[in-house]
């Protein structure tokens, strides 16, 4: 057997056992290393320290800077190490995490190593990563670090969330909005619940029409639609060929510009070209970024691109030409390498603010604007020569401010007569902060899915909330996505609750979205699914767009293994705790699987409720843990946990004689007698009357009225089974 072996990993993608938000669950056998304290390997504690210094940060359970290297001089063990390890990884990679967990299992030697993450995919890259790392410092072996993190950020690019995405997660999370991404590696996100959600993909969103994005996509229809509203626009048309571009040209005046009627990103666009034998050259290049050519007059000054969010200016950047100034030594590839590539605020990932210059591939724009200035790319300028690289390469001078109101009303106007939500407005002028009509400025692109990251993180001035505005454009002040959502657990009695809760809440009128062990239910529509209980289930439910109420089961072994489908619920029902599943993921204690049914309770709202069985006091003492209000329910008036709670104003359901009661404080009220309750032919009669109970709980928390509730009792499944007062005082 391995050392630190990884036995199995669990991505819990919802709240569970250990935390409230995602976490990876590893099982890790130690091997010949389970006594292997740090303190007594000579180095180790140093080589670990070298290797990932910024493990300083980690304050561990000493609670202050340098925590975990107090633990790591005093002796800890592989697992607690592995843990450290993992969520420094991810810190180099770029995803700040700090929450983590080492803790043994029943099993000696094997241990669960638990870490917060942002992108599972990466979180589970850095565990074996670290394991690995580990393994190294235990055997005095040389690691390469800096290439593993090169790895471990290569891993990020490709499947966690970019900026732009990003922004709008982290909006939303700050105000409470529910989110979850749709396909893993894709930036496609669904944001709030059901009837509720909206969806985004980078930049775009669910009303971003395709009628819009094909306006913007091709570049003339745009530019005459935009002419015909009233929007300063250069004067062109498109061209068939090099021959009928010089004579476009001609007609508009040199000079022009040469750019694809279709293309994206500035690529294959030439500007500022004067002569028939330089539009000669680029058109091939054009022709080849997109579905035809388009010339067009050029427009003297500065690059500038805005961002209109529902129709209003968030953010601006004003573009700075990439330049390199002479030497008499080095070739302008050289330079562009000395003087701009190394530039930190250049890169190839979305992190920095510039993109480096490709000295390999070269941009045919590139070398057009060199020629132009009478240069190739291993020319030599002279010293002092300043020597223009790229018109558009710099476009991340944060000017918002700058923008005058006019032009602020041009290009908010410019999106809405294309028809964009949110769109990335490309304008040439001398001076933003002037009318463009005073300056001959204009509108020269609109474009859908336009990049955020260059207003986030400007490479010049102050970031914009352009996250914010997206999120505030889908969900107005005082939305938050969310719909009511009812969790139920527990061992005995879920099935039951949860038949019982969907026939009562369909007096409510709302379109119930329902995932339990019998399968899944939308509005009236059925389907047989094994997966009803599992996190699966409750994301199918929520993803539904019908569903304007959602009644979701956790089942034991979901919540340890996947986690709970739902960040939060209005209503959390736990029936009772049992020993019936003992063993599953090394739970082997009555008090670790109450822990399990307690994730239902610690996820209530504080504007929600959890219903608790009164009877059972492992379930009792939940409520303590709940941030909203209990409702606790009893086969017995005489519970002293009702009373108790009771005497504090709280709220109960219990059976009272031959009849089942509802109290708020000392003021109670008969809701129905037993003998109405059509229940279960089948089963015990205990499970059925707690199930019955946190039923009504349930439905009571929502705000449904008593003679609903009763009448919802009485119809339930058509069973008129009648329960004597007898039957009721002998499973009291």
């Amino acid at each position: 057997m391995p050392d630190l072996d990884i036995r199995e990993t669990l991505v819990l993608r919802g709240p569970n056992i250990w935390a409230n938000y995602p976490v990876l669950e590893a099982w890790v056998d130690l091997g010949s290393l389970k006594d292997a304290s740090s303190e007594e390997l000579p180095g180790f504690g140093d080589r670990l320290k070298s290797w990932l210094p910024g493990m300083i940060e980690h304050r561990c359970s000493v609670g202050e800077r340098g925590g975990f290297f107090q633990r790591l001089d005093r002796g800890t063990y592989p697992a607690h190490i592995l843990e450290h390890v993992t969520l420094e990884l991810q810190n180099c990679a770029g995803h700040k995490v700090g929450y983590g967990k080492a803790r043994h299992t029943c099993v000696d030697g094997l241990y669960k190593v638990v870490v917060r993450y942002v992108d599972e995919v990466v979180a589970e890259a850095c565990l074996r990563a670290g394991r690995e790392l580990l393994l190294a410092a235990y055997q005095n072996e040389p690691f390469d670090v800096a290439g593993e993190i090169e790895k471990l950020r290569d891993i990020v690019d490709s499947n966690a969330l970019g900026p732009s995405t990003k922004a709008i997660v982290d909006a939303a999370k700050e105000r409470g909005i529910p989110w979850r991404r749709i396909q893993e590696g894709r930036s496609l996100i669904q944001l709030g619940h059901g009837a509720k959600q909206r969806r985004i993909w980078t930049a775009e969103t669910d009303r971003t029409g395709a009628i819009a994005e094909y306006i913007a996509q091709d570049k003339d229809l745009t530019r005459m639609t935009l002419r015909r509203a009233g929007v300063p626009v250069p004067e062109g048309r498109i061209v068939t060929d090099a021959d009928d571009a010089w004579e476009a040209a001609q007609d508009i005046g040199l000079p022009v510009v040469v750019k694809p009627r279709d293309g994206n990103h500035g690529r294959g666009v030439f500007i500022d070209i004067k002569t028939e034998q330089q539009i000669r050259e680029v058109f091939p290049d054009a022709m080849k970024y997109g579905d035809g050519v388009i010339v067009e007059k050029f427009i003297p000054g500065v690059d500038h691109r805005l961002l209109v969010i529902g129709g209003k200016l968030v953010a601006a950047s004003r573009g700075e030409p990439a330049m390199v100034v002479g030497d008499g030594k080095q070739t302008i590839h050289a330079l562009v390498e000395s003087q701009l590539n190394s530039d930190p605020r250049r890169g190839k990932r979305d992190t920095t603010p510039w993109a480096t210059i490709d000295t390999v591939e070269w941009d045919p724009t590139v070398i057009a604007d060199l020629q132009k200035q009478g240069h190739k790319i291993d020319t030599v300028p002279r010293e002092g020569e300043r020597v223009l690289v790229s018109r558009f390469a710099n476009p991340s001078v944060d000017i918002t401010d700058e923008v005058h109101p006019s032009v602020r009303d041009h290009v908010g106007t410019a999106a809405r007569v294309v028809g964009l939500d949110i769109a990335g407005i490309d304008l040439v002028c001398v001076d933003i902060s002037k009318p463009l009509e005073a300056q001959g400025g204009c509108i020269v692109e609109v474009n859908a899915s336009p990049g955020l990251h260059g207003h986030l993180q400007p490479a010049v001035g102050k970031p914009r909330p352009v996250g914010e505005a997206i999120v505030d454009m889908l969900f107005p002040p005082g939305e938050n996505g969310r719909i009511p959502v009812i969790g139920v657990t527990g061992t005995r009695g879920k099935t039951t609750t949860m038949r019982l809760v969907t026939h009562l809440l369909t007096a409510t009128g709302k379109r119930l979205g329902v995932s339990s062990s019998d399968g899944l239910r939308f509005g009236t529509r059925f389907i047989k699914t094994q997966q009803g209980e599992h996190i699966g289930g409750a994301h199918g439910v929520l993803l539904h767009p019908w569903t304007e109420l959602a009644i979701c089961e956790a089942n034991t072994e979901s919540i340890l293994r996947e986690g709970i489908g739902f960040d939060r619920c209005e209503v959390g029902v736990v029936t009772n705790v049992g020993r019936d599943q003992l063993g599953i993921c090394y739970i082997d204690t009555i008090e670790q699987m109450a822990k399990v049914n307690r994730c239902i309770v610690d996820i209530v709202l504080p504007t929600g409720t959890a219903v608790l069985n009164a009877d059972d006091p492992l379930v009792a003492e939940m409520a303590e843990h709940c941030k909203g209000s209990v409702i606790f329910c009893s086969r017995s008036e005489d519970s002293e946990i009702v009373a108790a709670h009771r005497k504090n104003g709280g709220r109960a359901a219990f059976v009272k004689g031959d009849a089942i009661f509802l109290a708020e404080g000392e003021t109670e009220r008969r809701l129905c007698p037993i003998r109405d309750v059509a229940m279960p032919l089948q089963g015990h009669f205990t499970f059925h009357i707690e199930s019955v109970l946190a039923s009504i709980g349930a439905a009571w928390a929502l705000g449904l009225e008593d003679r609903l509730i009763a009448e919802g009792l009485l119809s339930f499944g058509g069973l008129g089974v009648e329960v004597g007062a007898a039957a009721v005082a002998e499973a009291a």
